[in-house]
This record gives structure tokens, sequence and C-alpha cells, in this order.
């Protein structure tokens, strides 16, 4: 393809302040002309630039093929193509055909043909036809006269309906396709700003056209460089926006598994303390508390804060002090080799570390009822997802949990949905729900809640239409219409890949500290002389904090305290090295 812009094409460049540079340059809106004879095509790329260079970029392609392509690249970039010239009589795709191919892609462009005078009349057929705005004839000397005056009206046409360029991540899907759901929520979770479109709408469909995919291929990344990502992995999404994959060493002090409050927690204060920190998270930083719509109850924080606020603010105070951060890494297995603990990731690819803090969490436990893993991003939703927000407007939201995530996620779609029904299983909210939380629902008209109640049956077709409540004591069913459904029920500990050597309870959470041994024996896998610390597990130099702590309480704050006091019980165990 021959696209030559008013300045070269080149790899994007590496560096911030380079690209920033060509954020600014390629902010201008393109002119583009198509013209298959060379000389033709320069002469025309030669005046538009003397005359709109400074406010445009031109741009010419030499054959309407090509020039397909290159509206696809702009559209992509989130760039606009202002205004199109092409020539009448190209070899395989006509002007006329060209420009009609181009209105699906960038229908606010205007167009304009270039033709001999011999046919003047198959262009002004044109213009009836495709709706082309002008035709110039050639040659168009002196340009002053018969060239800028109508480019000028086409610019002029072009303004007033023109958008803002917009350099956002693009989303192209289905709202009710679950890979689109998951890409929306890593995106949003990990704070990467994006725009939705959907596929069925004008501009998602065009724009998905441009990526040269079909709709059954949704969803489709376009990075803010234009490089569209059919179906993409959480991992490569990842690179592709700019997050960290990859860690920077092979070595160091202290491996963090899980990014939540506590492992946050810990990275902050042994990123402070000098230690050489890495945090993996499989996900999106903030776990749990990170989708919490408003967290009332949080110390230093009269007024409330967001999750994802608390969370964006312990990341970058953890970033600040030399934590690395890596997103989208899953860890399968943790192996002891002398005085390192090496911790391994699904990959094949490994980092070596002298101690390592288990902060994996929890997470929502599935929902025992018919129907429900079929609908999971198609109407059902496991957490919070503020991202469905909008979609919730004027409908039905029901909500399965008694605890403060479920009393949250409650009075927050309460501001969306025309109503919201928390289905509780227990006779009652007090004993799992704040005070200050129990005190809100009650005073929101728009909330019902549900004692007693469980979830047995979720249907409908392509998303969530219905679902069967049960009343624990009476029996009676209800069949009740409802087109979103979040679950906040029980809390499963992600530890499955952990070796056996590491002391679990019968529900899987981590067994640290005295609880060790409580029964006067020591871990089969303990060889030191001390007893293990606080927050040490069965594994010397491996300690735990947070939700995935046996025992421990299911709080922000907690989980935060933990987690520096685990880093305060890593130096005491360095020490020992």
């Amino acid at each position: 393809m021959s696209a030559s812009p008013a300045e070269p094409t080149a790899t994007p460049p590496a560096s911030p302040e380079a690209r920033a540079g060509r954020r600014d340059r390629v902010a201008k809106a393109v002119i583009l002309t198509v013209d298959d004879d060379p000389s033709v095509s320069r002469a025309v790329a030669r005046d538009l630039r003397r005359r709109y260079g400074a406010d445009y970029r031109i741009m010419r392609a030499d054959s309407g093929v090509d020039g397909l392509q290159v509206i696809r690249e702009v559209v992509l970039r989130g760039e606009q193509v202002a205004v199109i010239l092409a020539d009448y009589r190209m070899p395989g795709m006509n002007g006329v055909d060209f420009l009609e191919a181009a209105m699906d892609l960038v229908p606010a462009a205007r167009r304009a043909l270039l033709t001999a005078y011999a046919d003047t009349t198959a262009a002004i057929a044109a213009i009836n036809v495709v709706d082309v705005d002008h035709y110039l004839l050639k040659p168009w000397e002196p340009p002053e006269e018969k060239f800028y005056p109508v480019v000028d009206e086409l610019l002029a046409t072009w303004a007033r309906e023109a958008r803002a360029p917009e350099h956002k991540v693009k989303i192209l899907g289905h709202p009710w396709s679950a890979q689109s759901y998951e890409v929306r929520d890593f995106l949003a979770r990990n704070l990467v700003p994006y725009r939705w479109y959907n596929v069925e709408d004008p501009d998602g469909a065009r724009l998905l056209a441009a990526a040269g995919a079909e709709p059954g291929q949704v969803p489709v990344v376009v990075t803010s460089e234009g490089e569209p990502l059919v179906r993409p992995s959480l991992f490569d999404l990842a690179n592709a926006v700019g997050l960290s994959t990859t860690p920077e060493g092979d070595f160091y002090d202290l491996v963090i598994v899980g990014g939540g409050p506590a492992g946050l927690g810990a990275a902050v204060y042994a990123a402070s303390e000098g230690l050489k920190v890495v945090v993996v998270e499989r996900s999106a930083a903030g776990g749990q508390a990170g989708q919490s719509s408003r967290i009332e109850n949080y110390l230093g924080f009269p007024d409330g804060v967001s999750g994802d606020q608390l969370t964006d603010r312990a990341r970058r105070q953890a970033l600040r002090f030399g934590a690395e951060l890596l997103t989208a890494r899953t860890v399968v297995d943790l192996q002891v080799q002398g005085p390192g603990r090496r911790v391994l990731f699904s990959d094949g690819s490994s980092v070596l570390a002298r101690a390592v803090v288990l902060a994996t969490g929890v997470s929502y436990r599935r929902l025992d009822a018919g129907g429900a893993d079929d609908l999971v991003g198609r109407g059902v939703y496991y957490g919070s997802a503020a991202t469905q927000a909008e979609a919730c407007r004027d409908d039905h939201v029901v909500i399965v949990g008694g605890a403060n995530s479920a009393g949250q996620a409650a009075v927050f779609f309460s501001r969306h949905a025309a109503r919201v029904s928390l289905v509780v299983r227990g006779a009652d909210l007090e004993k799992s729900m704040s005070a200050y939380l129990v005190d809100q629902i009650a005073a929101i008209d728009t909330i019902d809640v549900r004692l007693n109640t469980v979830v047995t049956t979720c249907a409908g077709t392509d998303r969530l239409q219905c679902l069967t409540l049960v009343d624990r004591v009476s029996g009676t069913q209800q069949v009740v219409d409802a087109g979103h459904l979040f679950v906040f029920i029980g809390a499963a500990p992600l530890t499955d890949w952990l070796p056996g050597d590491v002391v679990r309870d019968d529900a899987g959470f981590v067994v640290a500290g005295p609880e060790l041994t409580a029964g006067g024996k020591r871990p089969p896998a303990w060889d030191l002389e001390r007893d293990p610390y606080l927050l040490e597990t069965s594994v010397p130099g491996v300690f735990v904090a947070g939700d995935v702590r046996s025992q421990s309480v299911k709080r922000v704050a907690s989980a935060v305290g933990e987690g520096a006091l685990a880093v305060t019980l890593v130096h005491r165990y360095l020490a020992e090295l």
C-alpha cells in the first residue's frame, strides 16, 4: 500500500515525549486524496499541503483499496477524516465505488470526485447516486480559483458537524456477551479509560468494519494507537494498554501474591522501608474491596471513599516507593529452594525471593441456582459490576448476600435501577452487616429486603430475564422479572494452587502463627528451632495477610493492618538469614 502522509509514517516511538509529540500530530483531521496517477497524486497533495497543511494532515493513496485501508487505520486511531478527494477513473475500484465504500467508515467526511471534462456526466450521476458532495475538473489551475474554493466549502461543511478526536481505548462488543463484559470489567478495575461501543449500533458497526472483524468475533479492543485486538486474553490486553506484566528483575527481597488491601498495604510498608518488592495480581489491584461502591467505615474518610479510589491511592503510593505491580499474572506454584522462595507463573516463568506474603484474598462463592452458570456476564455477575450501572437504569436488580459488600451494592444500584431486591438467606441483616448500612437500606424506598430467601433458578435466552425466589421458611416460590443479578455470597479462599506443605483449614484458608502449634506439634515442613511468627505459615519465610488467613476479620482496615504487620515479621525473618 502506498499511503503518504504529510509526515512520514513511522513505528510508534517508545519514549513518553515522542508519544506525546505523535499524539499532537495525529490529532489533526485528515484530508485524503486517492489517485492511481503518481504525478496527479503528488500535485493534489502539494496544493493541499500548501494551503491546509498547518491545520490538517494530508494523506494520499494510489488505489481505492489502499485508500480504504488508510481510512480504517485513521478511524481506529480515533482520528477524523474531514475530506476525501478521489479520481473517477481508477483500475479495480473507480472513484465512485471507493467513495461509496468510504461512506460506511466515515459518514461525516465530505467527498469530491476528480474527473476529466469527458466524465462530467458520470460525476453528476455519482453526486445523485452516492451522495458525492462535489466534483472537480482536471486540470484545476489556478488552484486559488478552481480548487481551493471547493475544498474550503467542503471543510466548512464538515467542521459544522465535526466531533473532537478521541484517543481512548475502544471496546467493540455486545452488551450481553460474557467475554465483552470481562474485558470491560478488567479495564474498569485497572482504571484504564475506555469507550464502549455496541456493535449493533451504527458507530459500533462502523468501527467493527474498520477493524476488519465480524460481529461473531467480539469483543474487539482497539488500543489508543489504533491497533485492533480480536478477543484478546487479559494478559495480551494488559500489555496492549500499558499495564506492567513482566518483572523487572529475577530476585526480590519480597514477593507479594495478591494486590488487594492486604497486598497493597504490605507493598507500601515494605517498599518504603527499602525492600525490593514485587506484587503479583491475577486481575486488578484492589481485590473485592476495589469493587466496593462506597466504603464509609474506613479510618480517615469521614465522607466515605469508593473502592477504586482507595485502591488507586494505595497503588500509586506503592509505586512511588518503588514497588513493582504485575497485572494479569496467575501464580500456580510456590517452591522452597534453599534460602529462597520461588513463585511460578502459569506461563512457566518465575521470580525468586527471600520471603513471600500470601495476600490472595477470597472470591465470591458460586450461586447454586439452575441456569446461573450459563448466564455469567449476561445478567449474572459476581461482585459489584459498576460498568453495568447504566444498563440497569429502569430495570429490576436483584442482589444476593447479607454482608457489607451486598449492602453497599444495594445502595449503589438503587441510584440507577427502578427497583432493587436484596435477597438474604439469613433471618436478619444485623448479624452480618454494619449498622450504618442497615440504616441506609431501610431509608431507601426502592430497596426491598427479602430475608430467609434463596435464588433457585435463573432463566433467559441470550441474557437473564427472570429468576425464581424461594422462601426457606414457608417454601413459597415466586418468579420475578429481573435483568441483573449480582452475587455476594460466602468467601472462597484462592489457595488451590498452594503446595501441600502450606497448612490450610478445612475451608481452605491458610493457617498461621500460634494456630500451627496449638497441639504442641510443629508442621512437618517446619525446620527451624523457633515457632512460627504470628502471621507466618507452615513454610518458614512465607507469611499470610488479609482475608485468605484462617480466622481473619473480613474488613478492609484489618487487611491493611495485617499487610503492614506481615512486613515487620518479614524483616525479623530476613535478619535470621
